[in-house]
């Protein structure tokens, strides 16, 4: 797996996000072969409410261990879906993240989520970025297409590689008691918690507007 794609995946992972990776859309061409048409570096789903990685005592309680990222800008009431693509370099989409076949093949995943038509939900991806809806059982939905990569600044569609490093090392450092023990085996955050269990001391950057 690409390191960007391992860092990204992690990241949304301890924010609370179920994800699928590295998924490969394909058509069949005019001599009916499949073919590749596009590969989707990441999708993410989080439903609403608080969200705990431990169990509790027998009384119940839980100690909370997932980041919380303002720049996620999560609401209480609303799953959040993310579509994402994922760059070493420059944050940006690519075309074809918005074709209509690739984004139909990934929503019918989650297909049960919402009460609008999926038509409703790509045609809104395809021009905003954006789709805010009603979903089943009363929650709503907010899917959106997201660039992670290199970027300046860090929001609702866009977030940059630097963000999420600061952040994990963050989250490490804040909670170095529990995560001590804890074995990473994907490759980003392992090498992230291994420089800080080694004693080394890691600048971060403190300002969300730089890269």
């Amino acid at each position: 797996m690409d390191i960007a794609v391992n860092l990204v995946e992690n990241y949304l992972r301890l924010t609370g996000y179920l994800t699928l990776s590295e998924f490969e859309v394909q058509r069949r061409d005019e001599r009916g072969r499949y073919k590749t048409v596009t590969d989707i570096d990441i999708m993410g789903v989080r439903m609403p409410g608080d969200v705990s990685r431990g169990d509790g005592n027998r009384d119940g309680d839980c100690e909370m261990l997932l980041i919380d990222d303002p720049v996620l800008e999560l609401e209480r009431d609303t799953i959040d879906v993310i579509i994402g693509e994922v760059k070493q370099g420059q944050a940006e989409l690519n075309p074809g993240i918005k074709d209509h076949g690739v984004l139909h093949s990934l929503l019918r995943r989650i297909e049960w989520l919402y009460s609008d038509d999926l038509g409703s939900v790509i045609r809104a991806l395809q021009q905003q970025g954006l789709h805010r809806g009603e979903g089943k059982g009363g929650a709503k939905v907010r899917t959106r297409l997201v660039a992670f990569g290199r970027s300046s600044f860090s929001n609702q569609s866009t977030i940059s590689l630097s963000h999420m490093i600061t952040t994990l090392l963050e989250f490490f450092e804040e909670h170095e008691e529990a995560s001590r023990p804890i074995q990473f085996r994907e490759p980003a955050p392992a090498f992230l918690s291994l420089l800080l269990k080694s004693g080394f001391d890691v600048q971060k950057e403190r300002s969300s507007k730089r890269a």
